[in-house]
Formats: C-alpha cells, sequence, structure tokens
C-alpha cells in the first residue's frame, strides 16, 4: 500500500513508515517564533534551562507588528533581540516581512521539508509541497531544545478541480469557492492534496494564496506538488537542488473530493465567516469605508500587480480609506522598482512596510465601530480587524472596491461606468442631553481629606498617564492606569481613596497636552492636587476641566502622609487637622473659581 505526500514527508523526517493515527517524533528543518508569542518561547526555554538544539535552523521572524507601536510588542520584540544574541538564533527583524514567506524566498526549508511556526498559516508551506504547522509557544520551544517535535499523522483528502474558469478568476477567488464547498471544518484534521488543470496552471504566488487558506477550511495542510516552476525557485533560494515529494499511485485516500470551477467568477466572503462565500453579485454594490491589501494571503508580487492595474490612473473614492502592506520587504522593493508603489500613492493609498498588517490588528490599524472593510486577508472574524464588518475577496476586486466606494468586480469596473453603487444611508445618533452644571452651593470651597504625598519633581504626562492607554475616552476607565509610569508608584490606583488630596513637586505634569492626565485623579475621585508648581499645559486643562488644583510648596512644611488637611480653596489656606498648623499657599483665582463652580469650561 503507497503513501500520501504528507506521510512520505512525515515519514522520512520520523526515520520509519507512517500511516494516519501513528504519533511520532518529527525532525524539524525550520523553528520559527514570531513576536507574537516569541518572549513566551524564551521564557519556556529559561525556565526550564533548555538550550538550542540547533541555532541555524532555528529562527525569530518579527512580523505582527513590526514597527513596534504596541508597547507589549516592543518588549517582546526586544525580549527575542536579546535573546538571538545570546544564542546565535537567526533574525529577521522589523524590515524583513512575514515570516512564512520568509522561509520560502530565503531557503529556510523546501518542497519535502518541515516547518513549525507560531503562526496558525505556517501550513501556507504546502504551497511549496513542504509541511507547515502552526504551533503554541510550549511546542514551539520544545522543537527548539530538541530538534523534533511529535506529530499524529493525518488522514489525507484528495481534491480534483474540474472545468476552466473565467478570464477574471484570481486564486483568491479559486480558493474562496473552495471554502463555498468545504465550509469552515470539511477538511478538519486532515491533509489536502490538491489537483487539476486549474492548480497546475497557479504561480508560486497563487499557490500562496490557496493554501494559505487551509487553517480556514479546518484543515492540517494543503499540499500542492511543486512543479518545475516551484522546484527551480526554491532550489535557487535555497542554493541547493530540490526534488519534489509526489504521492504514490496506490496511496490511499481518506476522501476523493471533485470541485467544478468551470467558469468561475470574482467571489467575495460576508463578514464574519470566512466560508460564507458568494459570487461578487450578490454584495455588488454595497458601501464601503476601506479597503486593504495584503496579508500572508495575498501580499505578493503578483497581488500588487494586479492591484495596481486597477488604481492605475484611478483614485479611492472620496473618503475611502486604501492601506496596502506588500508581504517582504523584498517585495516592497520590487514594487518601487517598478513604479508600483508610486501608483499605488497617486491613488490615495497608505503604503506600509511590510509584514501582516491587516490581519494582525495594529500594524497598519484596525477599523472602527459601523465602518465596512473589504479586505484581501484570510479571516474575517468579528473583532479580528478591529469592530467593523470586513468581507474577503481579491486584489482586483478590493482595488476595484476603493475605487468605486462599494464592492465590484475588476470586470465591472473597467467596463464601467458604475451606476451600481449605493447611497449608504445615514443614521444619526439620537442627541444626548445636554449636562447641567452642578449649582454653586453644591462645589465646595472648603475641602477635607487625606494627605497622600508624592515627592518628585517634573513628574510628567507619560508618567501619571502612559501613551499606550489614549485610545480610552472613558473617564470612568482612566483611574486604574495613573501613575502607572511613574516608578514606585504602580500601585497607587489601589491605594488612594476618594476625597484623597494629592501634594506633589515642581513641574507636575510637564509634557504633553493629554487630557487624561488630569481625568484619571478624577476618576480615582482625588478631591484637590497641590504642586509646587504645574506643567503650563496641565493647569490648563485642570482648571478647564473643574477640577481643583492649587500652587504651593508643602513638601518642604513638615506635613506627612496620611496625615488629614483641610483646603480652603479661595483663602488659599491648607489647615492640618491634629494641630491646626496652617501653611498660605496661593488661592483660586477669580476665573478659577468660576470655571470651577460651573463644572468646568463648557
Amino acid at each position: 500500500m503507497g503513501n500520501t505526500i504528507v506521510e512520505k514527508i512525515l515519514g522520512f523526517h520520523a526515520g520509519r513508515e507512517v500511516k494516519p493515527g501513528d504519533i511520532v517524533d518529527v525532525a524539524i528543518d525550520a523553528r520559527v517564533a514570531r513576536d507574537f508569542g516569541g518572549a513566551n518561547v524564551v521564557k519556556n526555554l529559561r525556565e526550564h534551562g533548555l538550550s538550542i538544539e540547533n541555532p541555524g535552523k532555528t529562527f525569530f521572524t518579527f512580523d505582527c507588528n513590526p514597527t513596534g507601536s504596541d508597547q507589549k510588542y516592543a518588549t517582546n520584540q526586544q525580549i527575542c533581540r536579546i535573546f538571538a544574541r545570546q544564542t546565535g538564533v537567526n533574525l529577521y527583524d522589523i524590515n524583513a516581512g512575514i515570516g512564512t514567506h520568509l522561509a520560502m524566498d530565503k531557503g529556510m526549508v523546501g518542497p519535502g521539508g518541515t516547518f513549525i511556526s507560531t503562526d496558525s498559516h505556517a501550513n501556507i508551506l504546502g504551497s511549496i509541497g513542504a509541511f507547515g504547522q502552526g504551533m503554541g509557544d510550549r511546542d514551539i520551544a520544545y522543537a527548539w531544545a530538541n530538534g523534533a517535535v511529535w506529530f499524529k499523522v493525518p488522514p489525507t483528502v484528495k481534491m480534483v478541480f474540474t472545468g476552466t474558469p473565467g478570464p477574471w478568476a484570481t486564486p483568491k477567488d479559486l480558493v474562496l469557492r473552495i471554502l463555498q464547498e468545504t465550509g469552515a471544518s470539511g477538511l478538519l484534521g486532515c491533509a489536502a492534496e490538491f489537483y487539476g488543470e486549474v492548480i497546475d496552471s497557479l504561480s508560486l504566488d497563487g499557490r500562496i494564496t490557496v493554501a494559505s487558506m487551509g487553517t480556514e477550511m479546518g484543515a492540517i495542510i494543503v499540499l500542492i506538488p511543486p512543479n518545475h516552476d516551484v522546484l527551480e525557485y526554491m532550489s535557487k533560494a535555497a542554493g541547493t537542488p530540490f526534488e519534489g515529494v509526489y504521492p504514490d499511485s496506490d496511496a490511499t485516500y481518506a476522501k476523493v473530493w471533485e470541485i467544478d470551477v468551470q467558469g468561475l467568477g470574482p467571489m467575495a466572503a460576508r463578514p464574519g465567516h470566512p466560508d460564507d462565500t458568494v459570487i461578487i453579485d450578490e454584495v455588488e454594490g454595497q458601501p464601503i469605508d476601506s479597503g486593504f491589501i495584503g496579508s500572508c494571503t495575498n501580499g505578493r508580487m503578483e497581488d500588487m500587480r494586479a492591484a495596481a492595474a486597477i488604481l492605475k490612473e484611478r483614485k479611492a473614492a472620496s473618503g475611502i480609506v486604501l492601506k496596502i502592506v506588500p508581504a517582504t520587504d523584498e517585495i516592497w522593493n520590487r514594487c518601487m522598482e517598478e513604479g508600483i508603489i508610486e501608483t499605488f500613492k497617486k491613488a490615495g493609498a497608505l503604503v506600509g512596510n511590510a509584514g501582516c498588517a491587516g490581519c494582525a490588528a495594529g500594524q497598519i490599524g484596525q477599523n472602527g465601530p459601523g465602518e465596512i472593510t473589504i479586505s484581501t486577508g484570510n479571516r474575517n472574524f468579528p473583532g479580528k480587524q478591529g469592530k467593523g464588518e470586513v468581507y474577503l475577496a481579491s486584489p482586483a476586486t478590493v482595488a476595484a472596491s476603493a475605487v468605486a466606494g462599494c464592492i465590484t468586480s475588476a470586470q465591472r469596473l473597467l467596463q464601467g461606468p458604475l451606476t451600481i453603487c449605493h447611497t449608504r444611508e445615514v443614521v444619526e445618533e439620537p442627541a444626548s442631553p445636554p449636562k447641567t452644571a452642578l449649582a454653586a452651593e453644591e462645589k465646595p470651597l472648603v475641602l477635607q481629606g487625606r494627605a497622600l504625598l508624592v515627592p518628585k519633581d517634573n513628574i510628567d504626562t507619560d508618567m501619571i498617564f502612559h501613551n499606550r492607554h489614549l485610545a480610552i475616552t472613558d473617564i470612568a476607565e482612566m483611574g486604574g492606569h495613573t501613575f502607572g509610569n511613574l516608578p514606585g508608584y504602580a500601585d497607587f490606583p489601589h491605594k488612594v481613596a476618594p476625597g484623597d488630596i494629592v501634594i506633589t513637586g515642581g513641574n507636575f505634569g510637564c509634557g504633553s497636552s493629554r487630557q487624561q492626565a488630569v481625568d484619571c485623579f478624577k476618576s480615582l475621585g482625588v478631591s484637590i492636587l497641590i504642586a509646587t508648581s504645574f506643567g503650563a499645559i496641565y493647569e490648563r486643562n485642570a482648571i478647564n476641566a473643574g477640577f481643583p488644583i492649587l500652587v504651593g510648596d508643602l513638601l518642604q512644611g513638615g506635613l506627612q502622609d496620611g496625615e488629614t488637611i483641610k483646603v480652603d480653596l479661595l483663602k488659599g489656606e491648607i489647615t492640618r487637622l491634629s494641630d491646626n498648623k496652617i501653611w498660605r499657599i496661593t488661592p483660586f483665582t477669580d476665573v478659577q473659581k468660576e470655571i470651577y463652580l460651573r463644572g468646568g469650561l463648557l
């Protein structure tokens, strides 16, 4: 009885014959951790005292958030960089691109090889006839330390494609058609081998698009037998000749599945489910707010060229945000050389540095509530790319839709003029009732509370309320981050109580103009801030928020932390209740009093 492709690859790397259901230790040719998960791999290795079995086969790739715009990603990346220096592990840093693409383009692994990564789309390596698998950080750490990891050999499904797609069909349309058949779990736990004229005709870029969405079908991996062009490309990339791995003529398959693609045209997946796919006609005319072209599924050179062909001499419709991110830096540079970047910029697109971009929320931005995005990504799960809704389509369809301002095909755009775009209904939110200012008598002019001393000068706004929290707009959420970046005071939100009075040093609130650095104290119920001096913008922000602040040096007068004091805002008198000692400081100005009594400038 013969073997399928996956049985041959896993058997060779396990050093024995295998059959579906066998659990074997498989040698791994290339072991990768990304910026997402990489720090946890390092943590696991260090906690268990493990070393690296072969640094030459071990890699970090920073592709989820290569800009490090999120502090957690920046921290994880730095942990990985330091570990790479210490151990000799290879590092593809923030300028390189998507790790699975680098694995192929840099020859880390070739046809018949084995590859693992902290990336659920590591099975994209099936596009070159290699075995790839996404894994968690413990699995990756084990493989880094031992060079091998266990696998359960999956059954194989043979999928045969019949018919000839229409002239406007792209590899993305093909894979969306496959998802229409398989659903989200039709290949669950299986390897799949793809055959047929339409598969044979795919370039490497097209094979990458198709293989990358095996995960969305539930597959362990989609394996496409490599043709001459793929073998030649990979042999050149690795500097060593490769031969493909192919099934035996008497291989046993769990199922043989035929899919008709005759006349296939442009398709799209509706929001929420990659497998909820329809022909483009069913969603044509749906207004959009934004478009994204890129990801491991559609960030290759052919994808960039397809988008540029539509965008040449055209612009994204007014009000439409278009974001484009090539998969690797090499592709980015080729786009520059061919004038494609210029085409994108003239079309009004934001072009990001190479990486995962739209899939990994953060690198190129997210979409907001109510925003409709059409994307070339592989997933459109709720919340995956923000709080809006996401349609999936090909680069040509996304580019055409961005120009039209609504979902349409490249064919329809080029044959124009377009009359299919619907007018988006504008739903006006009910106006909030105006806030009523508190009556003067409800705003106390004498305050009493516990003194909390923060005896430091030059406490800036990043120390008070760090910029990583600036997206917070609800005052109720701000208090928990107060002094989160001030050494020694991270526990301040847990120690403070409503009515407390904060006493601090000079130039308090220097730095940025962020209002949150004032509002976080209001959130905690702090009744007043007294500082030796305030940063100019901070002082205005506090006064205009109707939040009491006074200027005076109480750190040198013997006041102790935790003592109860009374503050007269108009007289500028501070009284310690334990002995009636009085400090005199600058009182409220008339303007400050007026704004305070009416609850704020507005």
